[in-house]
């Protein structure tokens, strides 16, 4: 088959796409050319679950998305929207403005989606922990729950122990993420008491050693984990002047006498 016939056959495709009823797009949705599926994305004929359908493709180009968002369907349905937004690829000047018209745990849905570009998700975070100060303490217990660990490790920041716990209890809370929380320098004290307590974190070496430097950690709990700590790592942290003198000098003290100790012989050989 001749180009130039190639061509017009996609060019009446398209045409077809673009204007018929609704009962008759079917074979559409299966396109493979683009032009077609931009035609598609077009059609004033298109409703709600039209476009929804549409968006199930994750391989649609962005010029397709593109038409998507401009449809008068798009304007008025909040799902098509959030749709929209948890496509892989959305264009990002698309997914930015409409995130802050998105409920709470719908920005959280948005946030947990794999495929949607991390920049996305990274907004679509900063936005809930902005509106957190203004929930019920129930939806925040709840999402200390269930979000991201960037989420849980924004809640964590709080006197109330309840709320505490249900963000420490979060599967997605890193490590990582509770070692740059226990480094702030306002970090209430009920915070580092509950997780210098809590049975999943505070056994985690690192985070022993961040909390043996933290001043807020009770007295006793810097007593139980230092034994487990190595020498070299107790004397770095010491360097660090917010810690209070009276544990930097037990701490070096105790370097110094286990450095002291001269290891036992080994039995003699049979």
């Amino acid at each position: 088959m001749a180009g130039g016939d190639i061509r017009e056959q996609l060019t009446q495709r398209a045409e077809r796409a673009e204007a018929a009823p609704r009962h008759l797009l079917e074979p559409f949705y299966k396109e493979t050319a683009k032009e077609v599926l931009v035609a598609l994305a077009r059609n004033p004929n298109l409703q709600e679950r039209d476009l929804l359908r549409l968006l199930e493709r994750k391989d649609l180009p962005a010029e397709v998305l593109r038409e998507i968002a401009a449809h008068k369907e798009t304007a008025r349905k909040y799902g098509v929207k959030l749709a929209l937004v948890r496509h892989p690829r959305t264009p990002r000047l698309i997914s930015l403005p409409i995130l802050k018209f998105l409920y709470l745990f719908d920005l959280l849905r948005v946030a947990q989606t794999p495929a949607v570009p991390a920049d996305i998700k990274l907004v679509a975070e900063e936005t809930i922990l902005k509106k957190v100060a203004t929930l019920p303490r129930g939806e925040k217990i709840t999402l200390a729950r269930r979000g991201t660990g960037r989420v849980a490790a924004g809640l964590l920041v709080s006197e109330d122990r309840e709320l505490i716990l249900a963000a420490l209890d979060n599967p997605f809370l890193t490590e990582a993420q509770m070692l740059k929380m226990l480094a702030l320098e306002n970090l209430p004290t009920v915070v580092v008491e509950t997780v210098a307590q809590h049975p999943k974190w505070c056994h985690r070496y690192y985070l022993r050693l961040a909390l043996i430097r933290n001043p807020r950690t009770p007295f006793a709990q810097v007593l139980a984990f230092i034994p487990d700590m190595a020498v070299n790592d107790l004397r770095d942290i010491c360097l660090d002047r917010r810690m209070p003198e009276p544990v930097r000098k037990y701490i070096l003290g105790h370097c110094t006498e286990r450095l002291s100790k001269k290891p036992r012989p080994a039995p003699p050989k049979e």
